[in-house]
């Protein structure tokens, strides 16, 4: 008997990975774990371990006796600590892709609310005003600007393919793409600053990495085009929350869209909340029935993979099973 220790989840129940697990002879227990102690409490005698928000830091991974996988449900993994996972041979996979077309929907829609003042014009008709609420010169349209994507993974590139349609200018950084690849993909490839100081509006889609925290900051943001417009459905970390506030103040950054931001949940006392010019949804720009199947079935069947001894997809620390 296989021992699956599931540390936290949002869904109803473990029904998808019961289905696939418990007939290769493993038994799920599943909790909500909040704290060090209960992660370590749960996962020290486990064979495999499925993870979605609890951090799996050093001190829990070090008290892990006989893990042979950690798989995280999603595509970032930055609650994981991969180096000590490394350091102890045990590999962590993700799930990518699972969202890619929910995302890039999330992120048009961020955009175009931005764009064409959806938010203050819906506030000012629900207190009697039907009017446009902003100067003209607020509404702006796509097919007149320049929209920069901070990498070019799966789901930038599911972004670049909608924006395109609606005949803007597309720009790209990412130093792992090759410069083809992101031409025959309809945008241009350019360097970070270039890229800072041309876009309209500036999209983020890095993983949280040590390189890509706090990317979006005091110095960055002076950067831009003042009146620029930032949207994040990627990493709350990838900003530094004060600079941005300081920046929407000022009126260097026009408006921002997030979807993530940090810390997460967002304070309740945070200036963001008050600011006419920001829009925000609670990290949930993944969602639909079909994305959390897939990403559940795919999480499943990565732990079913080190169960039977197979080749594991989407190891992200380098260990080789």
């Amino acid at each position: 008997m296989h021992k699956v220790a599931v540390t936290d989840y949002t869904f109803g129940s473990l029904d998808i990975e019961q289905a696939i697990l418990e007939p290769l002879g493993c038994e799920l227990v599943g909790r909500q774990c909040k704290t060090a102690e209960e992660l370590i409490a749960l996962t020290q005698d486990a064979d495999c371990v499925l993870t979605q928000f609890a951090r799996v830091d050093a001190a829990v991974i070090a008290a892990m006796r006989k893990c042979l996988v950690i798989v995280r449900y999603g595509i970032g993994v930055d609650n994981v600590d991969l180096t000590a996972a490394a350091a102890r041979g045990i590999p962590v996979c993700n799930v990518p892709g699972f969202c890619s077309d929910e995302v890039a929907d999330h992120t048009l829609a961020l955009i175009l609310a931005l764009t064409r003042m959806l938010a203050p014009t819906w506030d000012g008709i629900r207190s009697g005003a039907w009017k446009l609420p902003v100067p003209l010169a607020e509404m702006r349209v796509l097919k007149e600007m320049t929209v920069g994507l901070v990498a070019f993974g799966r789901i930038a590139r599911e972004v670049a393919r909608r924006l395109l349609a609606f005949k803007c200018r597309v720009l790209a950084f990412d130093p792992a793409v090759e410069a083809a690849v992101i031409r025959e993909a309809g945008c241009e490839p350019v360097g970070l600053e270039e890229l800072w100081s041309a876009s309209d509006i500036v999209s983020l889609h890095c993983p949280s990495t040590p390189a890509t925290r706090f990317l979006v900051n005091k110095n960055t943001l002076g950067q831009m085009k003042r009146g620029v417009l930032l949207v994040n459905a990627s990493r709350g970390d990838l900003v530094q929350t004060d600079d941005l506030i300081a920046a929407l103040r000022s009126g260097q950054v026009a408006g921002a869209a997030l979807d993530v931001c940090h810390p997460e949940p967002i304070p309740k006392d945070s200036p963001l909340l008050g600011m006419p010019n920001v829009i925000m949804t609670p990290h949930v720009a993944s969602a639909s029935v079909r994305a959390v199947e897939t990403l559940r079935r795919s999480a499943a069947e990565a732990v079913a993979c080190a169960v039977r001894g197979e080749k594991l997809p989407n190891v992200v620390n380098g260990v080789v099973a």
